[in-house]
């Protein structure tokens, strides 16, 4: 009786301690998967924050500026193409055509751009601002429809009188976004979000992504904001250090005088900050006086 009863307690020992393995064994699998889950998390999350950054207005929010996509749709002499706008993949640079469809908010009412670009030509542009010139050659032979779109609100004195109204000097995002006459010269900015908000406004139209193959955001790059793919308008950002940005955001141009006075607009900060993208208003005020556009 001894020996059945030994045998049934080693038995009984036998059964718990595999039972244990497999409880230690799910434990750990299960550490795992949670490992895995918040590393996936996390990337996913810096990658929305990013993101956010440039989406925005009726054009980078994150909101063309950093808040949400308006839904205001003011007037505008803009008229839809019957042609479905291309998608960057489709578009073989320099570009013989462009596509421009009626969409996003109206800052400022404006034509559309010609379609036919003169993509053999050279573009310079200077911004002429209240806190110095900020010259930049355009990339026409990469972003054709981008840099005759810009060419084109410019000679339409599209920015004069506006500021630039988001200012991103951390988390890996060094720009100054401008471009949305929403944000007029007078106006005190108090980083203030929704429909009607600097940051929310364009042309009242949109256009395809260019140039995004391996594009970068190093010092100098000039670059479209958007709310999304597709729908690039009149807000874009100056980097003035290099950023971290996946290329999601069309690079049209490269600064060659004027970064210093980026940099000292960084310098002195922010005097709010935007909900959720990131950045603020620039405590030092920068208003376009007019755009001006050199072509050879």
């Amino acid at each position: 009786m001894a020996g059945k009863k030994d045998r049934e307690r080693r038995r009984a020992r036998e059964r718990y301690e595999r039972q244990r393995e497999q409880r230690l064994k799910q434990r750990h699998k299960i550490r795992q998967l949670a490992g895995i889950g918040g590393a996936l998390a996390l990337v996913l999350g810096l990658a929305v924050g990013l993101t956010v950054a440039f989406a925005g207005g009726g054009s980078p929010k994150a909101s063309s500026s950093p808040a949400a996509k308006s839904t205001a749709s003011p007037s505008t002499t803009a008229s839809p193409s019957a042609s479905a706008s291309p998608t960057a993949s489709t578009v073989a640079e320099p570009a013989h055509h462009c596509t421009y469809t009626a969409g996003g908010s109206a800052s400022k009412r404006v034509s559309l751009p010609p379609a036919t670009p003169d993509y053999t030509a050279s573009y310079t542009a200077t911004i002429n601002t209240s806190v110095g010139k900020i010259q930049i050659a355009l990339a026409n032979s990469k972003a054709t429809c981008t840099v005759n779109s810009f060419v084109h609100l410019a000679s339409a004195n599209f920015w004069n009188g506006s500021q630039c109204h988001r200012l991103s000097d951390s988390g890996g995002l060094y720009m100054l976004q401008c471009g949305d006459p929403i944000a007029k010269a007078t106006m005190k900015l108090t980083c203030s979000s929704g429909p009607g908000a600097p940051g929310t406004g364009g042309p009242g139209y949109e256009f395809s992504d260019e140039n995004l193959t391996g594009a970068t955001y190093k010092a100098g790059t000039v670059a479209m904001a958007n709310s999304g793919p597709n729908t690039n308008g009149s807000q874009f950002f100056l980097v003035f250090k290099d950023s971290a940005l996946a290329p999601n955001y069309t690079p049209f141009g490269t600064i060659t005088s004027g970064l210093d006075i980026l940099q000292k607009v960084a310098n002195a900060g922010t005097s709010c900050t935007y909900a959720g993208a990131g950045g603020g208003a620039p405590k030092e005020k920068v208003i376009i006086d007019s755009v001006t556009i050199k072509k050879t």
